[in-house]
Formats: structure tokens, sequence, C-alpha cells
């Protein structure tokens, strides 16, 4: 006869939540602060006020937006604090970066990381020059005419390259594959 499984207790929930959730916050810290220094100490709050606040989570509800509300608060307040160097906390912004997120969290796949990975595996895919141009516009941050001279291409064919190659992701995020006309019709375009 096996011992049944043991009760968890707060401490061991918040682990395991913090361990799946950990990445996404991460990600959605470095979307609302980019490259700030800051956004280590406002993981670390984030999860500090997470922890204080447990008794308030509403266990019916997903864990993932309760604390990227914290998150959020704690940005909207550091921002405040650091006038000097504005930054996007349009609420417009942050309510679409929350839906991003939920809908993230609706693919397939049991955790922020494992999308991550399914994400990377679909932008390997890719033609080489959608991949170059999504990776420049968007994992360097870089506009589309910095892009487009980092490149040696013109600023529409990158704009093309980027948009269509969003949508073979968003394709291949779905169904696990890139349509190869889609890829054969880029590899004919400037």
């Amino acid at each position: 006869m096996t011992d049944p499984l043991p009760i968890l207790d707060a401490k061991s929930v918040f682990e395991i939540l913090v361990r799946e959730h950990a990445d996404m916050l991460t990600a959605y810290l470095r979307s609302l602060l980019g490259a700030d220094p800051s956004v280590d100490d406002l993981f670390q709050q984030s999860m500090l006020v997470a922890w204080r606040r447990l008794g308030d989570y509403d266990r019916s509800r997903p864990f993932g937006p309760w604390l990227r509300g914290i998150a959020q608060r704690l940005v909207l307040e550091h921002h405040r604090k650091r006038l000097a160097r504005p930054m996007s906390t349009d609420p417009q912004v942050l309510a679409e970066l929350d839906t991003r997120f939920d809908e993230l969290s609706r693919l397939s796949g049991d955790t922020f990381r494992e999308r991550v990975d399914r994400l990377r595996e679909c932008l390997s895919k890719l033609p080489d020059a959608m991949r170059h141009a999504i990776e420049l516009v968007y994992a360097r941050g870089l506009l589309i005419a910095a892009a487009a001279e980092s490149l040696g291409a013109g600023e529409e064919a990158v704009k093309k390259r980027v948009q269509r190659g969003r949508q073979l992701l968003a394709d291949c995020l779905i169904s696990g594959t890139i349509d190869d006309a889609a890829t054969t019709a880029e590899v004919r375009t400037p």
C-alpha cells in the first residue's frame, strides 16, 4: 500500500506556482521595462508582494494574470519614481500586453518555457531573410529603417518580411509547421 500524497502547505504551493510562472513574469517585466536593470528587483518585489498577499489570491482564477497585476502596479510605481526616463505605461499598452500574455497562456504546452521553446522552433523554420528581419526588429529592438540598413535591404522589403514572418509564426504555433508555399514565395521576394 502506498502512502497518500502529502498535503501541500502554502509555501510549497507558492514555490510551484513561482517556478511555473517565473519565466512569464520575467518576459512580462522585460516587455514593460526593456533593458532597465530594475527588472530583477521588480521581479523579486512582485514575488514578495505575491507571497504576502497569497491569502488574497482567488484560487478559482489563473495565477499568471494575478501575478502580472501585482507586477504592473509595481512597474507603474517604479515609473512614477523615475520620471526622468519615461517608458510606455499607457493603460492601453498594459491592457494589450495582458491580452497577449493571456493568449500565449492558452497555447499548448505546460509552461511558459515550453511555449518559448515552441516559438524558437517555429522561428528556426522561417526562411533566413524573414528570421533575420524578425530577430533584428523584435529581439534586438531595432526600428525597421535600422534593420533594413543592417540587412542591406529596403525598408518595404523588411516590413513585408516581418509581416509575413509574424503570420507564419502564428500559423506554426497552431499547426507546428510552416507552409512551404509561403516560404517559397519569400525566396522570390526582395
